[in-house]
């Protein structure tokens, strides 16, 4: 297969109008910060190995101020802005890195940035004092960000994608020295922007080393690079949660999914795929893999026609994970959905705080790994009779109250439904749902169950013995 090579003309109109959207940025390179800090040395690690983008920064931050400084603030440009999925902040104490992403980060109401770049700001755990320095590990995640180009491809063709960013660090602070490294899926490079210095190796580019560079400047650059890992994203997933105090979490899944890569044109060939999948389906998947709790049970994977059966669940004691395959491989474009249920320990998520209070503790997100989730819907539906209930998610997510009928219910369930729009796999992490319950609640099913056949019991006694013969005798 000839190596696809785009149009000049329309790489130049592309390159033209992402230096047009971004010079505002370039010409207010030299916008002095009113902060007293300044990053002595700044390293970016793009990583472009899914369809998820994720960048590492590790910042050196020195304070020059006559006072102490609580905040350090970090700038996106509105492209990145739009993007952002999450952003996670750490501070580096030592030789040893911590990897656990503690810092509180927030974004900030400033509308005064050049060009309306969004600020957020992180809070350090010990304020920064005059002439100390900090170093502080970020990571951010975006999604929808890489542009499939050309848009539509053959069955046989791979995928190509640009992906755009500044070569130079877009901060607030004045920055002393910087490098930047993008790491790619393969070294099939079609094209990329070279700034001085800039270097290749392999799958990695690497821009930099940069020096003194004042706060807001901005180096804008384009790479155009082969991606055939799966675009898998969720449309829309909701997960019901049903708590029952009699032993056992249900757990349902519905699913949404689409192939959010470049559009399939022509005909699809099952013989073709069938005889050479990596080479007449490059760009496609048809493999998703599920990480489910450890002691999972009951599984089912199933979808409108009924259940699937090319699935495979493999369990151990730390983690289960189900491979599941839908009905036809999806190229670019193609939809497809289905439910995943399973059933789980009750002693293994639902505990009892010192308070007295009960408590779900449940990993957020979505269970398939390397998605993306548009959007995301968690219903819990709590035993009948609970009250007080109380969702804590570790970031912020809209939730609210409803009622929902399950069998033998008569007052229905308060159910908590917890909402969250662009969810990626760094969400993945507990969240809880506390409620008060009270023991007697659990006998109002069976005494109900025992009343109902009580009375048809007695209904048949009084029917046995009652003679609606119409002769006297």
């Amino acid at each position: 297969m000839e190596k696809y090579s785009p149009p000049l003309a329309i790489l130049g109109r592309t390159t033209l109008l992402f230096l047009l959207f971004f010079s505002p940025l370039s010409a207010l390179g030299s916008f002095s910060s009113s902060s007293d800090l300044r990053i002595l040395s700044a390293e970016k690690r793009v990583d472009l190995t899914s369809s998820i983008v994720r960048v590492y920064l590790t910042l050196k931050v020195e304070n020059l101020g006559t006072s102490h400084a609580s905040e350090f603030l970090l700038a996106f440009s509105p492209t990145e802005a739009e993007h952002l999925a999450i952003i996670k902040a750490s501070s580096v104490e030592g030789k040893r890195k911590k990897k656990a992403y503690t810092l509180s980060v927030s974004s900030t109401d400033l509308v005064d940035t050049p060009n309306g770049a969004r600020l957020f700001s992180v809070s350090l755990i010990s304020p920064l004092k005059t002439g100390d320095t900090a170093s502080i590990e970020v990571l951010y995640v975006l999604t929808n960000l890489l542009e499939p180009f050309p848009a539509e491809i053959s069955q046989a063709e791979s995928q190509l994608v640009f992906y755009r960013d500044s070569a130079i660090l877009l901060s607030p602070y004045h920055v002393v020295e910087q490098m930047m490294y993008v790491r790619t899926p393969t070294n099939k490079i079609e094209s990329f922007t070279r700034v001085n210095p800039t270097d290749r190796a392999g799958t990695e580019l690497k821009y930099g080393h940069f020096h003194d560079q004042p706060p807001y400047s901005f180096s804008p650059i384009i790479i155009h690079f082969e991606n055939n890992n799966p675009f898998a994203v969720i449309e829309e997933l909701v997960r019901e949660v049903e708590i029952s105090h009699w032993g056992s979490l249900q757990m349902k899944e519905y699913y949404k999914l689409k192939h959010a890569g470049a559009r399939h044109k022509g005909v699809f060939s099952r013989l073709e795929y069938q005889a050479r999948p990596s080479v007449n389906g490059a760009s496609s998947f048809k493999q998703l893999l599920a990480k489910l709790p450890p002691r999972v049970h009951s599984v089912y994977y199933r979808d409108e026609i009924g259940n699937i059966s090319s699935s495979h669940l493999r369990t151990d004691y730390s983690q289960s994970e189900l491979e599941i395959e839908p009905r036809y491989p999806l190229f670019g474009g193609w939809k497809a959905t289905f439910v995943i249920g399973y059933s789980l320990p009750l002693e293994d998520f639902v505990f009892e705080s010192p308070a007295g209070q009960h408590y779900l503790n449940l990993s957020f997100g979505c269970p398939l790994i390397e998605t993306q989730v548009d959007s995301l819907t968690i219903k819990v539906m709590l035993p009948e009779g609970s009250k007080s209930p109380r969702a804590a998610v570790p970031f912020s997510a809209d939730h609210h109250l409803e009622k929902t009928y399950s069998y033998l219910d008569v007052v229905g369930r308060t159910t908590v439904v917890i909402r969250k729009m662009n969810v990626v796999p760094e969400h993945n992490i507990p969240f809880q749902v506390y409620y008060n319950f009270s023991p007697v609640f659990m006998l109002a099913e069976p005494l109900m169950l025992i009343t109902a056949y009580f009375m048809l019991f007695s209904a048949c006694i009084a029917y046995l013995h009652t003679d609606l013969s119409l002769v006297k005798t």
